[in-house]
């Protein structure tokens, strides 16, 4: 389940500027949740939502 999170975050984030904003938002209210697998999916989400690469697609 966590990987399946994972990847629709990381892959909405990459449609457009706002919802980078938004999935990056949405990364960080997740990284709040005190467990491992919310960990997991909002550190390896805002890796890539955050990467130079993923930004300058985007511009």
């Amino acid at each position: 389940m966590r990987k399946a999170v994972n990847w629709a975050l990381r892959q909405i984030g990459k449609r457009s500027k706002k919802l980078q904003e938004e999935a990056i938002r949405t990364a960080n209210e997740i990284l709040k949740i005190d467990s491992k697998s919310a960990r997991w999916i909002a550190t390896d989400a805002l890796r890539e939502l955050t990467d130079k690469v993923v930004k300058n697609k985007l511009r």
